[in-house]
């Protein structure tokens, strides 16, 4: 074994945390996979990393760097388990969180709901000071009566408080003040300022982003630092990096610092490798589709780049309505959920009718056929009776399903109440979940200017794999990609992300009094700031920045990020920077304004170092065993030597079941073809494919899945 040249990738979800292990030197990967401890995340961190030790002995001592990816920071905003935090803003600003945007999700729903702000109004405080639009003090802050607000909120019981005070992105002298009063007055509690979040215009936007990460930075620093402490029993010594939801990776003191930077790091992971795999085989549209046991997730990914937008909502009233949720302004892969995860419940509605999610079975007690006291039938459950997974080997034989369990639910809680067989129940919780989940993808396909008949839909997740076919089925999507590990895919995904951090800073001028200077001066501090947190986490050789600046229409509501150039402001021209605006709009939206003046707004950076990729193994040609290890193993080209025999599952078009092919993967080698009905089985995922479709393995173990393109044809397996 190689010496000094492994990295661990980790991702928690919310029903399996996932491990992989990779070794630089040789290419060569070592998968763990094991169910979530909700109660601690780190007691499965621990448990599956004692668990690899025990397959790769002595890899600790060479481990340069664990990559983690988590469900921890969102779970605690959806399920109100942060900590107990208060605000403290400017005079006449106290009620925000609850104005908002004054726009309603649902214009004729007069009983609409809207998310319980994170900080109740009892725990918001004002301080009297002002600060103008130019950033200019017009009233001071008074630091008594600071102190008081931070007593009284101490008092009250917070463990947070987030500070955030009018333009203070423009001049933060106030809220650095009232941060100081809080470190003499109450230095165990933890404190968020704007100015440190979010420097950005919208006091809306501003104040719930600051908000959301004061509620979970205790949370988030206690559980990172444990979990340092508990690698370092391990005899870790080296580098701890989190996937941020803008697709880099960041030291654990910066995500310990701005968790809110991390609620969609787990998710993210899957798509960085899904654009990865985009652009290695010069696919031009994918469609990315992660499912795990708790929820699924998409993204379009277009000409080898997925798209990333400047906010998003977390905890929505209504799940796909939006607007119903907590806004969050931080720089976040454009992901959208797409439907549930493997572990959704199954149950019938109050109007009789069969309804999936989205409550989920998670981790504890997880499927009825888990075993461990879950009652209530969920997808699992139905793939299981469906025959699509084998209860005897799955995740290779270390955790054995009941299946009789999953069909006695089944038939009790689903097919009885509904009045249908047991195999119109199973067959509808599976192919309900399909409908539910293309019907969202086509949604967001053609938001992003997609066609869902061009797409190639790739799957990552324990869950995804055994579902895409139906989902590519149903969009009309004429091929299918399975990586290997497709399983652990997110963990994958963390060896493919650069490392990386996005700043940005408000400063609103019009472009034609705009002092160039004084521009690049705010570029020089978002870089000089973007340095100091990369430094975090190790060497900062061959450093870049990539600038952009959002503008408008002077009066338009809302911003047009242009990229510049590399080199400093004072390099161009007002003249140039209009070109480039314009180029950018008329290529967004058909036309510019040309005599409409402009104004910036927002500077953007992007610090990043040079991606340390993924080598993709190559599988060898050759006759006999294949390995655990997936893609880089001997395996022979006869698909014949992969097959281990057959498996009654269910064809929706015979309406019964029928005997499919059942392959060894790690058995399958590069120019294996053969058709379906099949099912693929590897450790952490089963791919089903139907008996319409083709499969060719390519030399990196990748299942290329055609499908018939055939006007009017049914969806079916």
């Amino acid at each position: 074994m190689s010496e000094g040249s492994f990295r661990l990738g980790c991702d928690i979800g919310g029903t399996f945390t996932d491990f992989v292990l990779l070794d630089d030197q040789t290419g060569k990967l070592w998968i763990h996979k094991c169910l979530t401890t909700p109660g601690d995340p780190s007691d499965a961190v621990e448990a599956g990393i004692r668990a690899l030790e025990r397959s790769t002995p002595g890899f600790l001592a060479g481990l340069e760097e664990v990559i983690h990816g988590t469900t921890l920071v969102i779970n605690a905003i959806i399920e109100r388990k942060g900590a107990p935090t208060g605000l403290i803003t400017t005079r006449g600003f106290r009620d925000v969180l609850e104005l908002g945007r004054e726009i309603r999700y649902a214009p004729y729903d007069m009983l609409a709901e809207f998310p319980e702000p994170l900080v109740p109004r009892r725990l918001r405080r004002e301080v009297d000071e002002r600060v103008r639009a130019d950033g200019s003090v017009l009233r001071p802050l008074d630091p008594e009566q600071a102190r008081q607000v931070v007593r009284s909120l101490v008092e009250d019981g917070v463990r947070s408080i987030a500070v955030c005070l009018l333009n203070s992105f423009e001049n933060p002298v106030h809220e650095r003040e009232l941060r100081s009063i809080v470190a003499e007055e109450a230095p165990e509690v933890s404190v968020s300022i704007s100015y440190e979040v979010l420097p950005q215009i919208r006091e809306y936007e501003r104040t719930s982003t600051t908000v959301a990460n004061a509620y979970v930075k205790p949370l988030t620093s206690s559980y990172l630092s444990r979990l340092r402490g508990r690698l370092g029993s391990l005899g870790f010594g080296g580098k701890l990096f989190v996937m941020l939801s803008s697709g880099g990776v960041t030291s654990a003191e910066t995500a310990a610092h701005v968790p809110v930077r991390i609620i969609e790091s787990g998710p993210t992971a899957a798509v960085i490798a899904g654009q990865y795999y985009g652009k290695r085989f010069g696919l031009p549209e994918m469609f990315c589709f992660d499912m795990g046991g708790t929820t699924a997730k998409s993204c379009l990914i277009q000409g080898g780049e997925a798209g990333v937008v400047p906010t998003f909502e977390v905890g929505r009233v209504q799940r796909f309505q939006k607007g119903s949720g907590l806004t969050i302004q931080v720089p976040v892969v454009d992901l959208m959920e797409i439907g549930a995860g493997g572990g959704s419940l199954a149950r019938v509605s109050r109007l009789g009718t069969l309804q999936v999610g989205p409550e989920s079975a998670g981790a504890d007690p997880g499927p009825v056929c888990y075993g461990q006291g879950g009652v209530e039938p969920s997808v699992t459950d139905a793939d299981l009776v469906l025959g699509y997974l084998d209860g005897e080997h799955f995740l290779g034989g270390e955790m054995r399903l009941d299946r009789d369990a999953a069909r006695r639910a089944i038939a009790e809680r689903i097919a009885r109440p509904l009045g249908v067989d047991l195999i119109q129940a199973v067959w509808g919780i599976h192919d309900l979940i399909n409908e539910t989940m293309a019907a969202a993808a086509k949604t967001h396909i053609a938001e992003k200017g997609g066609n869902p008949r061009v797409v190639t839909v790739t799957a990552f997740g324990g869950a995804g794999p055994v579902h895409a076919y139906g989902l590519a089925k149903k969009l009309g999507a004429p091929r299918l990609l399975v990586p290997p590990n497709a399983g652990v895919g997110s963990a994958m995904g963390f060896f493919t992300a650069p490392r990386a951090f996005d700043l940005v800073r408000s400063h609103k001028v019009a472009l034609k009094e705009a002092d160039l200077g004084e521009l690049e001066g705010i570029y020089r501090e978002l870089e000089a700031e973007g340095r100091r947190t990369l430094e975090r986490g190790g060497s900062l050789q061959r450093l870049s920045f990539d600038r952009s600046v959002d503008a408008r229409f002077v009066g338009q509501g809302s911003e047009t990020n242009v990229p510049l150039p590399a080199g400093e402001m004072t390099a161009l021209s007002p003249k140039d920077l209009r070109r480039r605006f314009d180029e950018v709009y008329e290529r967004l939206y058909g036309r510019t304004y040309p005599d409409s003046d402009l104004e910036l707004v927002s500077f953007r950076v992007r610090a990043s170092l040079p991606e340390k990729l993924l080598e993709l193994p190559r599988l060898e040609p050759a006759s006999g065993e294949g390995g655990a290890g997936g893609a880089g193993d001997a395996a022979p080209a006869d698909p014949a030597a992969a097959l281990k025999g057959e498996r009654p599952a269910y064809c929706a078009l015979t309406g019964d079941y029928v005997s499919h092919g059942v392959y060894d993967r790690y058995r399958l080698g590069p120019g294996a073809r053969f058709s379906g009905p099949a099912i693929v089985e590897e450790r952490e995922s089963t791919v089903v494919v139907g008996r319409d479709a083709s499969v060719r393995v390519d030399s990196f173990g990748f299942l290329w899945i055609d499908l018939p393109q055939r006007e009017g044809e049914d969806d079916e397996l």
